[in-house]
């Protein structure tokens, strides 16, 4: 009998703000960093299970500590008795009562579930030899239904209806894990556009984007509009007419600046602007999405939780939904935030924007492509190109598609001498540096 033995936690943290890597209308001087977790188990083999929440620098201290603060709920369970109701665990930890009052259900305290959830995930990924994506997909509809908090859903989404969609979503799943396997997943890159970057740069990468058989590319809009014209512009001539430009605005705008702003860049033909507004404003985003159309409106990798989500597709706010592997509480809000999806017919294009969450984020599409939507139509996984060398079994894209990974796990465990090499503030990559903490 195995049982968890402890934490161990890193603030580690990269410094992109030097190139302007992740720099937008709302962050402009990010250093992605990851308040980084190993669960560790007393089991012979070594089994540990890795997680983390992605933040842009300031502050991961605090959500390494919020980690830290779960610990006493893990130490000393048994491995299999835990790992057999990641359910039960998920509910324990989101409906803690003490825990609840630092939300409730959003924030650092959130975050911090979620990291936790996703290590467990990993690590039962892990220990039954699978990739995550596989290890959901293979579950029975009832399984995945036990998995999930209905909780403030049940006047959209009943555990019936679940099931309904889980059962749907079951016929064909072999024949789609094997096109997956051998096709991968349709991906989009945010890697020129970045709002830092010179107009050569852009230029320069969303040509190479379009060889590299992307479809799609991201630009950051929102700091000046006579800069997003002329950016837009450029990217516009850059990729040609068959290839998508989507916009993202990072929450910059309030309501009427949104919809005049959006208005002047109609003309660049967007694929669908990004967070135009405040996360929380769902009246708001609503308000905008009726007053653009037909530019398409898409958020939620600030979107806290899946009550949040609903209400968004309640009010018909959102066309594409835009799920993060670290914003919510872990694997298994996902998989209610997917249903929701399912349930009110929106595509969901996951938010990966961030170090790690490619990597992690691809097992949620590719498991909602298998047993549950069954389809790739208007679905992309976002890809930023950089920081996936420090990953054990890192994201691959290949001619614009993202491959099914092999490895079991959830792809999340970093490696050693990343860990080593970029905490803070004491790592070599970060000595010397005058940095707030």
């Amino acid at each position: 009998m195995s049982r968890i033995v402890g934490f161990e936690t890193y603030d580690v943290r990269f410094p992109t703000s030097r190139t302007h890597d992740g720099s937008d209308a709302m962050n402009r001087n990010p250093d992605y960093a990851s308040a980084y977790l190993i669960v560790h188990t007393d089991a012979p083999d070594g089994l540990a299970g890795h997680g983390f929440v992605f933040t842009i620098g300031a502050g991961n201290d605090v959500e390494v500590a919020a980690i830290r603060a779960l610990e006493p709920f893990l130490a000393g369970r048994d491995v299999d008795e835990l790992l057999g109701d990641l359910g039960g665990l998920s509910r324990e930890l989101v409906g803690d009562s003490h825990l609840r009052w630092l939300g409730p259900e959003r924030g650092v305290m959130h975050m911090a579930i979620g990291a936790v959830l996703n290590a467990c995930w990993d690590m039962a990924a892990r220990r039954a030899g699978q990739p995550l994506w596989r290890l959901l997909a293979e579950l029975e509809p009832r399984q995945l239904v036990e998995l999930i908090d209905f909780r403030y859903l049940a006047d959209v989404l009943t555990p019936q209806e679940a099931l309904d969609l889980l059962q749907r979503g079951s016929v064909g799943r072999e024949q789609r894990a094997a096109a997956l396997e051998r096709d991968g997943y349709p991906a989009y890159t945010t890697a020129p556009g970045w709002l830092g970057y010179e107009d050569s740069r852009l230029r320069e990468l969303c040509e190479q984007s379009v060889e590299d058989g992307f479809e799609l590319v991201k630009l950051k809009v929102g700091g000046a509009i006579a800069e997003d014209l002329r950016r837009c512009a450029i990217a516009r001539e850059a990729v040609g007419d068959g290839i998508g430009i989507a916009l993202d605005a990072n929450q910059v705008w309030d309501v009427p600046t949104a919809i005049s702003w959006i208005g002047q860049l109609e003309q660049f033909d967007p694929a669908w602007i990004e967070e135009p507004t405040s996360p929380d404003d769902i009246l708001g985003t609503a308000t905008i999405r009726r007053a653009i159309s037909p530019v398409r409106v898409a958020a939620g990798e600030h979107v806290p939780n899946r009550v949040v989500f609903k209400q968004l597709l309640q009010a018909k706010a959102i066309d594409i939904m835009q799920i993060d592997a670290c914003r919510v509480a872990g694997v298994n809000e996902n998989l209610a935030n997917l249903l929701l999806a399912a349930k009110f017919g929106v595509p969901v294009c996951p938010h990966a924007g961030g170090v790690g969450l490619c990597e992690l984020v691809q097992h949620l599409a590719m498991f909602d492509y298998v047993a549950l939507s069954a389809t790739t139509e208007q679905r992309r996984i976002e890809w930023i190109e950089n920081l996936h060398e420090h990953f054990v079994a890192p994201a691959v894209v290949i001619d614009g598609r993202y491959q099914a990974p092999e490895a079991p796990g959830a792809s999340t465990e970093m490696r050693v001498d990343s860990l080593l090499e970029f905490s803070f503030p004491a790592g070599p990559a970060w000595l010397g540096e005058q940095v707030s903490s």
